[in-house]
C-alpha cells in the first residue's frame, strides 16, 4: 500500500473535515471508512423518494461547526425555520409564545409564569456565558427561573437541542449557549438531508488530494510508544506514523493496542454516551395544514417532534418527513414500548397521521453523542493527542470543549488536524526540510 503522512480512521463529518485541513497543508492523507457509505450518523437514507436523516438533525450556526465549514469552503445549503413550535403538556399541544400578544393569549402558563418567561427571553441573549461558572443547568435554571412550568419547558428544549436529558449533570455554559442559538433563530436545516453536507465535504476532500477508501476495517493500531502501523481485519496493514481516530470512544479504545494503559482508559470510564429511540415517518401530507409547526417539546415526557419539511425540501415528490425522538439517556430502552410512546405522541400533534403514512424508519437505540460535558467529568478536555502514544490523535463528539454535537465533531477535527500539522512541521524543521504548502 502507498505511503501516507497521516491516516484518518472514520468517514463521518469529523474525519472528512480533519482530512481536508491536513491535505490543504500539503500532507498526503488516507481516509479509511469501514462501511460502503461515508457520513456515519450524518448519512441520509433515500426511501420512497424521501430523504431520511438518522433521526433528528439540525445544524446550529454561530459556533465552531460553522467556523470550520467556512474555513474549508464548504457551504451550508438549507434554511432557518420560522419560530413555530408547540409545548405538549398532559397530551395537549400549546403554541410556545414568542411575543407579547401570544403571551397574553397563552393558556399554558400562569401569570407568574408568563412574566418569568418574558423576562427570560429578554435577558437570554444578553447573558455572557463566559461568566457562568462551573454549575449545572439545573442549578442555573433554579436561580434564574422561578416558575416550575417555565423550567420544564426550558429542560425540554435543552434536551432536544443537545440530546442531554440530565439538567443536573449538563454544564450550564454550553446549555445556555445552545439556548441562545435556539431562541436566536440559528437552528439550520440542511436541504435534502445531512447527506448533502457529507457529499460536499467528500468533494472538497477529493479536490485537495485526500485518498478515500471505503470497506476497509481497521482492526488495531500497533505502537511501541509511537504509532507504527494500522492492521486491518482483512489481514492487510499500513505503515504510518500519524493516525487520527474519529470513531466513537468505545471503538477508539478497542482499536488501540494496550489502550487500558493510556488516557483512553480514563476517557472511556468517565464517558456517559446518550442514546435515543427514533421514529422517522414519510407521510403523503400533514393531516392538519394548520399544524405545520417545526418542533414539538414534551414537557412531561422525554419526547421531541420535528418537521424539517416545513423548512427545506426532504423529498422528490412533496411527501412529508417527520422525526420523533425519545430521549433514553444512558439506558438502552424498550423498543416496543418506545415505539408505542412515539406513535401516541404523534397522535397528539398530528391526529389522523396513520392514514397518511407511506413508510417509516425505526431506530430503537442510536447513540446521539458518545459523551457530553458533564459537571462531574474528571478530564474535561479529552484529546486531541493521546499523550502516551506519539502520533496518535483523536477527534469526535466526545472530545468537545464546551461544544455540542456537530460543533464538537467539527471543532475537535480542526484541533486535531492543526496539532498534527504542528508536529509534522516541527519534525520537518528538525530534519532540515519542509514540504511545499498547497
Amino acid at each position: 500500500m502507498k505511503q501516507y503522512d497521516v491516516a484518518v480512521i472514520g468517514g463521518g463529518i469529523s474525519g472528512l473535515a480533519a482530512s481536508i485541513y491536513l491535505a490543504k497543508a500539503g500532507y498526503s492523507v488516507i481516509l479509511l471508512e469501514k462501511s460502503k457509505q461515508l457520513g456515519g450518523r450524518a448519512m441520509t437514507i433515500k426511501k420512497k423518494k424521501a430523504m431520511l436523516n438518522l433521526g433528528v438533525h439540525a445544524f446550529y450556526q454561530g459556533g465552531e461547526g460553522e467556523t470550520v465549514l467556512k474555513e474549508l469552503e464548504v457551504p451550508l445549503k438549507g434554511a432557518n425555520p420560522s419560530a413555530s413550535a408547540v409545548a405538549v403538556w398532559k397530551n395537549r399541544a400549546y403554541p410556545i409564545p414568542i411575543g407579547p400578544l401570544q403571551l397574553l393569549s397563552d393558556n399554558l402558563f400562569s401569570l407568574k409564569g408568563k412574566i418569568n418567561l418574558t423576562k427570560l427571553m429578554i435577558k437570554l441573549n444578553k447573558i455572557n456565558i463566559e461568566k457562568i461558572g462551573k454549575i449545572s443547568l439545573k442549578a442555573w435554571a433554579e436561580k434564574e427561573i422561578h416558575d416550575p412550568m417555565v423550567r420544564n419547558l426550558l429542560y425540554a428544549i435543552c434536551s432536544s437541542n443537545s440530546f442531554v436529558p440530565y439538567p443536573d449533570l449538563h454544564l450550564a455554559r454550553p446549555a445556555v449557549r445552545q439556548l441562545q442559538r435556539t431562541f436566536g433563530g440559528m437552528a439550520f436545516y440542511i436541504d435534502r438531508g445531512w447527506g448533502t453536507l457529507v457529499d460536499d465535504l467528500k468533494d472538497q476532500a477529493t479536490r485537495v488530494g485526500v485518498t478515500i477508501v471505503n470497506h476497509l476495517n481497521a482492526a488495531e493500531i500497533e505502537h511501541d510508544g509511537k504509532v507504527r502501523k494500522i492492521c486491518f481485519s482483512n489481514g492487510d496493514s499500513l505503515e504510518v506514523s500519524y493516525v487520527l481516530i474519529t470513531a466513537g470512544l468505545e471503538e477508539t479504545f478497542n482499536l488501540v493496542k494496550d489502550s487500558e494503559y493510556t488516557q483512553l482508559s480514563l476517557w472511556k470510564n468517565q464517558a456517559r454516551p446518550v442514546n435515543v429511540s427514533c421514529l422517522d415517518l414519510i407521510l403523503r401530507r400533514i393531516p392538519n395544514p394548520d399544524a405545520d409547526f417545526i418542533a414539538g417539546f414534551w414537557m412531561d415526557q422525554p419526547i421531541f417532534y420535528n418537521n424539517p419539511t416545513s423548512v427545506v425540501k426532504m423529498s422528490e415528490d412533496d411527501t412529508v418527513v417527520i422525526h420523533l425522538v425519545k430521549h433514553l439517556g444512558t439506558s438502552s430502552g424498550n423498543p416496543r414500548e418506545d415505539m408505542r410512546e412515539l406513535e401516541e405522541a404523534m397522535d397528539v400533534v398530528q391526529p389522523g397521521w396513520r392514514k397518511e403514512e407511506i413508510s417509516r424508519q425505526f431506530l430503537p437505540h442510536m447513540t446521539a453523542s458518545h459523551d457530553f460535558n458533564s459537571i462531574d467529568r474528571v478530564d474535561s478536555s479529552p484529546g486531541p493527542s493521546v499523550q502516551e502514544i506519539r502520533g496518535l490523535y483523536v477527534a469526535g463528539d466526545w472530545t468537545g470543549r464546551d461544544e455540542l454535537l456537530a460543533d464538537a465533531a467539527l471543532g475537535s477535527a480542526r484541533r486535531a488536524a492543526l496539532a498534527i500539522i504542528q508536529e509534522l512541521k516541527e519534525a520537518e524543521d528538525h530534519n532540515g526540510h519542509r514540504k511545499s504548502i498547497l
